[in-house]
């Protein structure tokens, strides 16, 4: 029996069931309630609210100007939204790093006044203090490993991760420890799909990748980048489902056109 055709709302528990059943998990992005709604209405399992709203809502060129003001904006959108999916939203740079009290003070913030299901924040042992501090008000942590976007500054760019072996050990050593913790899943961003292999097969929880290959036990691709909107970011990793870029700068065209040449409205668009 299939878990993703089953159940009506997907919580932290039906995660684990799809692991535990073979299925894969199913994630994207999504920042407002237009989009969230259609991502919903198309079976997702899963929608992160992501950091990465800095870059594709906000302009920024990273995405560790975005606030926990401005997360809260977008997410507020997304839950209203989502009907089924679960919404997990992104705790943003500075927010949870160094200081276990504020961490909970901000994840709390964001669980209360979004009605999100849970909070994802990056890193290992350098945050353990946060981790524990957020568990224990019994909220849900989707851990991130790997590329951590808001490490960005101290990787010096955005290349693959973990590819030697002292950084392939600490990674391992870190997604145990998160799942030790009690996080319920992990993203495993930008490393060998050999790595990722190895720490899917060793955790009990889930794990989700983005550009960690298909061994992962799900999947998660940011929305605008899936569907082309943002046509000049090309990873390896990213498989376009749609060239909307392409689309919309034609729609928006055929409009400019018409209204100057005054075809728009014709007096079948007239009252």
């Amino acid at each position: 029996m299939s878990v993703h055709k089953e159940v009506k709302v997907v919580t932290t528990q039906v995660f684990q069931n799809m692991k535990n059943n073979g299925e894969k998990i199913a994630m994207l992005t999504s920042y407002d309630y237009s989009i969230a709604r259609l991502v919903d209405q198309a079976g997702i399992d899963a929608i992160l609210v992501g950091d990465s709203a800095a870059n594709v809502m906000l302009g920024h060129h990273t995405t560790l100007p975005i606030t926990v003001d401005e997360m809260i904006f977008f997410a507020q959108s997304v839950v209203k939204a989502a009907k089924r999916a679960m919404v997990v939203v992104d705790m943003p740079f500075g927010s949870y790093q160094g200081d276990a009290h504020l961490a909970l003070k901000n994840a709390v913030r964001i669980m209360k006044e979004t009605g999100c299901q849970a909070v994802k924040i990056e890193g290992g042992k350098e945050i353990e203090e946060s981790y524990k501090a957020i568990l224990s008000a019994g909220i849900p942590i989707m851990a991130h490993l790997g590329l951590t976007p808001q490490s960005i500054n101290k990787f010096g760019g955005y290349a693959l991760r973990a590819t030697e072996d002292a950084e392939a050990q600490l990674l391992i050593e870190n997604a145990k420890l998160v799942e030790q913790l009690g996080c319920f899943s992990v993203v495993l961003e930008k490393i060998p799909a050999s790595l990722a292999k190895k720490v899917t097969e060793m955790l009990s929880i889930p794990t989700i990748g983005i550009g960690a290959g298909n061994v992962c036990d799900g999947q998660i691709l940011v929305f605008q980048d899936m569907i082309g909107i943002n046509d000049e970011f090309k990873p390896k990793f990213l498989r376009r489902y749609a060239d909307l870029s392409t689309i919309i700068k034609s729609a928006v065209g055929n409009y400019v056109t018409d209204v100057k040449a005054g075809d728009y409205p014709n007096e079948e668009e007239s009252y």
